[in-house]
């Protein structure tokens, strides 16, 4: 058999989504012994910039005892011609048996698992998906209300240029999560309606029934010219604000994948508000990442 890797969420059934999430709750509770991945070589190679991701990938690795092995791209022979395949099989070749990729590519992190005879982990790939990261945002939101089932979640902001949006859309309705994307035509354009994913435009009117809401920046390094008429409508309609805060429920959560700018899809009382789990988020994701990890090398059991 194949190794197993980790390109989107639905590389994983329900039944393994909610083994991983529970393996990540035990970890957070009891940190495991450090031999999980003993004398596993883990290669983290990231051709985009990243703090959160990165640095939580090196954790998770350095806490389940892997062999990390981190280097910069452009140093390597990618860049003078080497395709993927011949890469892949030097890696696997030198003893590499775990990749964690990010790459501005949509499609690269399946590329490499196509040819790579190990366990390949998603990072973040294009605006295709970023799995470690919604899994994370599962945990959360998990740790929060104890349930997944009948939550109702309004995502908000670029959803055409996200990866995370695209990842955590499939891990919440695989779950049973009532999933509302929220922002202009532009950004979010009709056909991401689906079955228990509903498009509005109004994001006033959806604030107040919400249980979570997950803000997402403008991706200005993707975005097209012309797809907002302007920044100053942008955040008049679908900024979250000191005022749309008084319209949340005060049982409710604010997520936030992070970067964020302030600003723009958010201000600083957003920030400073005591509904605010960004923190958890990046705490989290750590030992989901841990728990990522153990489930591709070792296996983690799925409930009967």
């Amino acid at each position: 058999m194949a190794p197993r890797s980790l390109l989107d969420v639905d590389d994983l059934s329900p039944d393994e989504l909610v083994s991983v999430l529970d393996r990540a709750v035990a970890f957070r509770r009891d940190l495991p012994p450090r031999d999980l991945l003993a004398g596993v070589p883990v290669l983290n190679l990231f051709f985009e910039a990243s703090t959160r991701t990165a640095t939580s990938f090196t954790i998770a690795e350095q806490r389940v005892g892997a062999d990390i092995i981190t280097f910069a791209p452009g140093t390597s022979s990618l860049g003078k011609g080497e395709t993927i395949a011949d890469t892949a099989l030097t890696l696997r070749g030198i003893g590499v048996r775990v990749i964690v990729v990010r790459h501005h590519e949509s499609g690269f992190a399946r590329r490499l698992a196509d040819v790579f005879d190990g366990n390949v982990v998603n990072a973040g790939d294009g605006t295709h998906a970023h799995p470690t990261q919604a899994l994370l945002d599962l945990m959360t939101l998990r740790q929060e209300f104890g349930r997944f089932d009948g939550l109702r979640v309004a995502i908000v902001g670029d959803i055409l240029h996200s990866r995370v949006a695209r990842s955590n859309i499939v891990g919440m309705r695989a779950l049973g999560i009532d999933v509302t994307l929220v922002g202009p035509a532009t950004l979010l354009p009709h056909d991401f309606a689906a079955s228990g994913v509903r498009v509005e435009r109004d994001f006033d009117a959806v604030l107040p029934h919400m249980d979570a809401v997950m803000m997402l920046r403008i991706q200005r390094e993707r975005i097209e010219v012309g797809l907002l008429p302007s920044l100053d409508d942008y955040t008049q309609r679908y900024q979250l604000n000191r005022a749309r805060l008084r319209s949340l429920r005060s049982d409710a959560v604010i997520l936030h994948p992070g970067p964020y700018n302030r600003g723009v899809e958010l201000t600083d009382d957003v920030l400073d508000d005591p509904r605010s789990r960004y923190v958890a988020q990046v705490h989290n994701g750590v030992f989901v990442r841990m728990a990522v990890l153990d489930h591709l090398v070792n296996g983690v059991p799925v409930p009967a």
